[in-house]
């Protein structure tokens, strides 16, 4: 695992930039999106050249997209960067991210589902602790608490904290009991898979794992599961954390992808929780921080819980 490089926490009246790394928005979902961002006390930046842009099923060209990105984590005047969706596109960008792109010190990246690319690149190359959590046009739009919006607490404790860790509330079911200690990594099942063969192979040993999707029939949850576990990747993580898998179909066999699920990971005999709003949800998204310590409870008698260690931000 590589050694964690924390980024500073957000403050009141702190500049965001907002970025587009994947697949194109729409415009009146971006002003919604950031009319959100305001009344949580940040300033959103926004170059609507670039974060409206629109190639095909890209938010513009591949260079277009990593200038914003190289100039959004280099910029003095913001601390953080806001992805306002995901899609597909963030891969093209990796192998341009060399070390002198990035700054001295880390910055607040906050994305997810085709954002896992670059999260798990930034992990595994420099160390960065990251944030699966809500996008602007996707999330934040929606509002705090709301459906297909975003957990308020746990982005602010994420994004804010730096003295101590905090508790999150997964919201789901346990699949296999017991607790377990890890640095969480992963995102969406996916892009996890196609790190595999890379230079940026995520390394799941001793993790707490968190894995969501959507629109997977349960012979693709298998699938893919099946290649992580054949890879090596389940072998000697500590638990798992999954989503609810929205559009997921009933097999032609009845089974789901919950079955599949506690199928695959019952013979490890390690701690496995079923249905937290991570990702993909029609519930208020949890902002969870990658690459930092955490312990999994997953007690028969409670609601599954996450004790999120250690700071993920420094002061």
């Amino acid at each position: 695992m590589p050694q964690p490089l924390k980024p500073l926490a957000l403050k009141s009246g702190d500049s965001v930039r907002l970025v587009s790394l994947a697949s194109p928005i729409k415009e009146h979902l971006l002003q919604q999106g950031c009319e959100e961002i305001l009344r949580l006390g940040l300033q959103p930046v926004v170059d609507e050249r670039t974060v409206l842009a629109r190639t095909g099923t890209f938010a513009g060209p591949a260079d277009m997209r990593f200038a914003a990105l190289r100039e959004g984590l280099a910029e003095r005047g913001t601390s953080a960067l806001f992805c306002t969706r995901g899609g597909y596109g963030s891969n093209y960008l990796l192998e341009c991210l060399k070390p002198e792109a990035l700054p001295a010190a880390p910055k607040i990246v906050l994305g997810c589902s085709d954002l896992t690319s670059l999260q798990i690149y930034l992990w595994q190359k420099f160390g960065w602790v990251t944030f699966y959590g809500p996008m602007v046009a996707t999330n934040f739009c929606r509002g705090a608490g709301l459906p297909h919006g975003y957990d308020r607490e746990t982005l602010l404790s994420a994004l804010n904290e730096t003295d101590r860790g905090w508790t999150i509330d997964l919201q789901g079911e346990v699949l296999a009991p017991g607790n377990a200690t890890g640095v969480l990594v992963g995102g969406c099942l996916t892009l996890v898979e196609t790190t595999l063969g890379t230079p940026w192979d995520l390394d799941t040993t001793g993790a707490i794992l968190v894995l969501e999707d959507r629109g997977m029939k349960p012979y693709a949850v298998d699938r893919a599961l099946m290649h992580l576990l054949q890879a090596g990747k389940l072998r000697g993580i500590a638990g798992v954390i999954l989503g609810d898998f929205p559009e997921s179909e009933v097999s032609v066999g009845g089974e789901t992808a919950q079955d599949v699920a506690q199928r695959i990971f019952a013979p490890l005999g390690i701690p496995v929780v079923w249905g937290s709003p991570i990702g993909h949800t029609a519930r208020a998204m949890l902002t969870v921080p990658l690459g930092v310590r955490a312990r999994l409870i997953a007690d028969q008698s409670a609601a599954p819980s996450l004790e999120i260690l250690e700071p993920a931000c420094v002061a």
